[in-house]
């Protein structure tokens, strides 16, 4: 049988590019054929040192080189490793060019321009999707069969923290992904288990949250959010069937570490991920506990393109994992902590 080849370009070389193109898949085959930096040698070193020296890619010094090479890439990638506030110009530029797009976590600065994008996509047909990787890695999906088959019994209200001390007192004001406001930064990470748990789930019925709060700490240093918390809640809902009563507690910093475990979900029956079993009568009492652990090759940041290689072989134009209407939940909730891009950084206006 002969696999399914994608043949991709990479948009920006930085780290994440290098942990895309680390395999550890065996139903799909991804090729690199293009390669876009902002200097052809970067292009071509990254080529050299990721991508084994293939001779067939091409090292390209410009973005556009990548979309306009027609016999290379079905898929580009308009992030991965450039700034959050560049996605929507490079993902339009790649879709206008009718190629397939996977663009990186947060996939724009608004859901205005979201919705742009999902358009363009329809309209030139091809693929697109944002990148949140999580989302796509095998515990994920076990901790969603195990949701799904009811075992633990309906989900009440989850608890997700990221965070990481970047020492930000340390950077230079022109960190791209921390402090310069003009380069965006941030993006609501844990709301993925929000979303895996709760939104996703059976008795929800792709319900819309009944409420969502939010507050946030803007560092001095720049303005820029520093500490955000929301809540997201989902009530049972007449109109859609929905019979979800849960809530979501989130928070992601950039000056502390994340407590741990830094994700858990409380259910009637048990709480994941280790699983704990509750004795039947006796709240807080377990009866067994399931541990289960998961390496990856690279961290895990090739399953989301993995995804993205099935999604085009089998003719998709969205994927059922994070379908787009996810990603538009994920604007919507952004904006409830009140923070605000300087001007002309939002290319469509809310």
């Amino acid at each position: 049988m002969t696999l399914f080849t994608l043949r991709r370009g990479i948009i920006s070389t930085g780290w994440i590019a290098e942990q895309v193109v680390r395999r550890g898949t065996n139903d799909v085959v991804h090729k690199v054929t293009a390669v876009g930096s902002r200097s052809a040698e970067k292009a071509q070193k990254f080529i050299n040192e990721f991508v084994n020296g293939d001779k067939t890619g091409r090292a390209y010094g410009t973005y556009d080189k990548v979309y306009a090479d027609k016999d290379r890439g079905s898929l580009s990638r308009p992030y991965l490793g450039t700034p959050h506030t560049y996605h929507y110009t490079n993902a339009l530029d790649a879709l206008k060019a009718k190629k397939h797009v996977l663009c990186e976590k947060p996939v724009t600065c608004n859901a205005a321009e979201l919705r742009s994008l999902i358009t363009t996509a329809k309209e030139n047909g091809v693929f697109f999707m944002e990148a949140p990787w999580t989302r796509f890695q095998p515990l994920a999906k076990e901790v969603k069969e195990l949701i799904d088959s009811g075992t633990p019994g309906l989900p009440v209200v989850v608890h997700a923290d990221f965070s990481v001390d970047f020492g930000i007192d340390k950077l230079p004001l022109t960190h791209p992904t921390m402090l310069d406001p003009k380069l965006g930064g941030g993006g609501p990470y844990p709301l993925i288990w929000t979303i895996l748990a709760l939104y996703e789930h059976p008795a929800n019925k792709r319900t819309k949250p009944s409420n969502v709060t939010g507050t946030m700490y803007k560092t001095p240093i720049t303005g820029v959010d520093c500490n955000t918390s929301y809540i997201v809640t989902f009530s049972p809902n007449s109109s859609t069937g929905s019979t979800l009563a849960a809530q979501a507690v989130l928070s992601c910093s950039m000056n502390v570490v994340s407590h741990n475990p830094g994700v858990t979900i409380r259910f009637e029956k048990g709480t994941s991920y280790t699983v704990q079993y509750f004795q039947e009568g006796k709240p807080g009492e377990i009866s067994r506990e399931d541990i289960r652990t998961f390496e990856y090759v690279g961290s895990g940041w090739h399953f989301q393109a993995d995804e993205v290689a099935r999604c085009v072989r089998d003719g998709k134009l969205e994927s059922e994992l994070w379908s787009h209407d996810k990603s538009i939940l994920e604007m919507q909730v952004r904006r409830q902590g009140g923070y605000r891009f300087p001007d002309g950084i939002e290319k469509v206006p809310l």
